[in-house]
C-alpha cells in the first residue's frame, strides 16, 4: 500500500484524518466519496492546482510526486487514490466497501488497478488536451520549480509535453482508444449487474464514477449508446456522498464542456 515517509515532518504530528485534495481532481473525488460513505470526520487541506499550490517544497515533502490526493492518518502518509480508499476500508471497515474474499473481490481489484493504470496515458492526456492544458500551463519560474522538485520521470515528460507543443495525434488517438475500450467494458459489465463488483456499491464504483463525471463534464466525452453506464451513474448520483464529495467541491468556473458527437 502506498505509505511513504515524508520529509516534511510537520505532518507526523497530525491526529485523525487529514486530506490534501483538489476539487477538480477525479482522484481526490474518490477519496472524498469513501470518506463520506463511511461518515468519517476529516480535516481538509484543499490545494488549488490551477494556482499551482501543490508545487511547493512543503507539499513535495509530503507527497514526493506532488500529486493530489494525499491522506495523512495519525501521522501516517498514504498516496495514490486506489491505495487510500482501500486503506480507509481496511482501517474503518464499517460500512464495508469491498465484497467478501472471492471472485467479486478479484473483480473489484481488477477495476481498481485498471483505473490507476490508465490515469496518466489516457485520462490525464485526454483531459489536458480537451480542457485544461492552457489553464495548467506553468510559467518559466513554476516550470523551473517543478523540475527541481519532481523526480518522477513520467510526470516530468507529461508536463513538458503539456507545456510545450502538446501531445502528438498518435498519443491522443491512443488515449481515446483506451478510454473507449474501458467504457465499452464498463457498459458490458453493467449489463449484468447494478454495480461493478458484486451486489453492492463498492470501491470499484468509487474508482470509476469520478472518471465518468470528469470525462462528461470536463472533457465533453460522449457517452451516447452507453445506456448501462448512464443508468449506473444515475444510481450513484442519488447517494448523499456524491453531492458532498463531488458536486460541493467542484469549482464554479469549470462549466461543462459540450459533448462530442458520437
Amino acid at each position: 500500500m502506498g505509505v511513504v515517509t515524508p520529509t516534511n515532518k510537520d505532518v507526523l504530528a497530525f491526529e485523525g484524518l487529514h486530506l490534501y485534495h483538489s476539487g477538480v481532481s477525479n482522484c481526490s473525488q474518490r477519496v472524498r466519496i469513501a470518506l463520506e460513505e463511511k461518515q468519517l470526520p476529516w480535516t481538509s487541506h484543499h490545494l488549488n492546482i490551477f494556482a499551482k499550490e501543490h508545487i511547493t517544497p512543503e507539499y513535495f515533502g509530503i507527497n514526493p510526486n506532488g500529486l493530489v490526493p494525499t491522506l495523512v492518518h495519525d501521522g501516517k502518509v498514504i498516496i495514490e487514490s486506489d491505495d487510500i480508499i482501500e486503506y480507509l476500508d481496511i482501517n474503518f471497515p464499517e460500512p464495508s466497501l469491498r465484497p467478501p474474499e472471492g471472485p467479486d473481490r478479484e473483480i473489484m481489484n481488477e477495476w481498481l488497478h485498471r483505473a490507476t493504470a490508465i490515469h496518466l496515458k489516457a485520462v490525464k492526456t485526454h483531459i489536458y488536451e480537451k480542457r485544461v492544458r492552457g489553464q495548467m500551463s506553468q510559467s518559466a519560474e513554476q516550470r523551473a520549480q517543478y523540475e527541481k522538485l519532481q523526480t518522477n520521470e513520467s510526470l516530468l515528460e507529461f508536463h513538458r509535453k503539456s507545456n510545450n507543443d502538446g501531445f502528438t495525434q498518435q498519443e491522443l488517438d491512443e488515449a481515446r482508444a483506451v478510454l473507449d475500450q474501458c467504457f465499452a467494458d464498463l457498459e458490458k459489465e453493467l449489463g449484468e449487474r447494478d454495480w461493478l463488483a458484486g451486489d453492492n456499491f463498492s470501491l470499484a464504483d468509487i474508482a470509476w464514477v469520478p472518471l465518468y463525471f470528469t470525462m462528461d463534464v470536463l472533457a465533453g466525452y460522449s457517452f451516447n449508446g452507453l445506456d448501462n453506464v448512464a443508468a449506473w451513474a444515475k444510481r450513484i448520483e442519488t447517494r448523499p456522498s456524491y453531492k458532498t464529495a463531488v458536486l460541493d467541491w467542484w469549482p464554479e468556473q469549470m462549466t461543462p464542456l459540450k459533448s462530442e458527437t458520437a
